[in-house]
């Protein structure tokens, strides 16, 4: 299968082979080789690919790569803690006054909640896109001004660091002090404003909550489902804060977001199988103005250019992991989740 893999991945190497291989299936070996591709536990998509590579002369990349996101790796993840986590949750958000929705910076698209308009019922609500400091100055300023024309001011914010925090301090509390105002002209009494932290699991809650608080009172680490209980904490007088575990849909219609989320480490490990996302982040990777083949290059010595995903792995393998895809990808992912090929977003703003 290596041999197949490797004579498939890439066209100099399918050149060199073709006659070899075109006498291989004239011969009547082609529905063996099928079968062979078909029932390997690498990749299904690969089988789909070699396919296409001869009918049409070269590998369909785009393809491979949608296909990947798609029927190839279906990607699922709803542990039994997020079920009830929403469902209370739900119950607390008809006690808030504000609600502060944290994105990660590098997907904002994928890690919106698409049932949170729904639950917040027109309440006031916070956008932040974290983790700032793992996206370039363009991609920020690109997100805001799309943001912006939706009427949804953003903070961004590096919760490791503290960046943004007292800037989203100030907004709740100019928030609190619009609603304690209208409660006066009611003739009613101020009171504390309810704050709830809501968003997907692993992007910077829990910190960001601590910096908030000023003290530690969330554990947090970088993996997701630390968080499975909510709880209510006092920022400072006037304002209370409800810290929630990371909440996900429950099926994920859309499969290019849910990988998005397996790579930035949005969601638990065991719902996917890890060299599937490692090949689709090559593929991101190298049609990045910010990044190209060239990242991957240059990190492991491995010309990237011309191959697919899923054989840029094999080729990483055989040279630094003893053959192991499965190393060789997790090796791959922690690389892109530690900011090793530069800073930038998988995400551009949707076009107007």
């Amino acid at each position: 299968m290596a041999v197949v893999s490797a004579d498939l991945g890439c066209s100099a190497t399918r050149d060199r082979c073709g006659s070899f291989w075109g006498e291989k299936w004239r011969s009547g070996e082609r529905m063996l080789l099928r079968k062979s591709l078909r029932n390997s536990s690498r990749i299904s998509a690969t089988a789909s690919l070699a396919v296409r590579t001869f009918k049409h002369e070269r590998p369909i990349v785009d393809v491979e790569m949608n296909r990947l996101m798609t029927t190839g790796r279906y990607v699922q993840w709803y542990p039994g803690h997020i079920a009830k986590a929403e469902r209370d949750l739900k119950e607390q958000l008809l006690l808030v006054d504000v609600v502060v929705e944290l994105r990660d910076a590098r997907i904002p698209s994928a890690t919106g909640h698409p049932d949170l308009e729904k639950w917040i019922r027109g309440k006031k609500r916070i956008l932040v896109l974290n983790r700032e400091d793992m996206i370039s100055t363009a991609d920020r300023n690109a997100w805001a001004s799309y943001f912006a024309s939706k009427d949804m001011p953003v903070i961004f914010t590096n919760g490791q660091q503290g960046k943004g925090i007292m800037k989203l301090t100030r907004q709740a509390g100019s928030v609190g002090s619009t609603i304690n105002s209208k409660r006066r002209d009611k003739g009613l009494l101020p009171r504390s404003v309810r704050v709830a932290v809501v968003g997907f699991p692993n992007i910077g809650k829990s910190s960001i909550i601590n910096r908030l608080l000023k003290r530690k009172i969330c554990e947090a680490a970088p993996r997701p489902g630390v968080t499975r209980q909510l709880r209510w904490s006092t920022i400072h007088d006037g304002l209370d804060l409800l810290d929630s575990p990371g909440i996900l849909p429950m099926k994920f219609d859309d499969q290019a977001a849910a990988v998005k989320l397996a790579i930035c480490n949005d969601i638990g490990q065991e719902s996917y199988e890890v060299s599937g996302v490692a090949a689709v982040l090559v593929e991101r990777l190298k049609r990045l103005p910010a990044a190209g083949a060239k990242v991957l290059t240059s990190r492991y010595r491995v010309d990237a250019e011309d191959c697919s995903g899923e054989y840029y792995l094999e080729l990483v393998a055989q040279k630094l992991f003893q053959g192991d895809v499965n190393q060789a990808a997790t090796r791959l992912l922690l690389d892109f989740r530690r900011g090793k090929f530069g800073c930038f977003a998988l995400e551009s703003p949707p076009s107007s």
